[in-house]
């Protein structure tokens, strides 16, 4: 039986990242297994930043 991984990151901010960080347009033609490993990269680098800022006005 295989395990599939479950994202951390829901589908929203990913999208939202992507879009942010401008390849959002190679999401849309080839799904996330067509972004480049930097751009998942940025994207993950991103979403702790905005963690981090949630976190400091909680």
């Amino acid at each position: 039986m295989s395990r599939r991984k479950r994202g951390v990151m829901s589908e929203e901010l990913k999208t939202e990242l992507a879009k942010e960080l401008g390849f959002y347009e190679t999401v849309e033609r080839g799904g996330w297994g067509g972004i480049r490993a930097k751009d998942a990269g940025n994207m993950v680098k991103r979403a702790i930043q905005l963690a981090e800022e949630a976190a400091r006005r909680s």
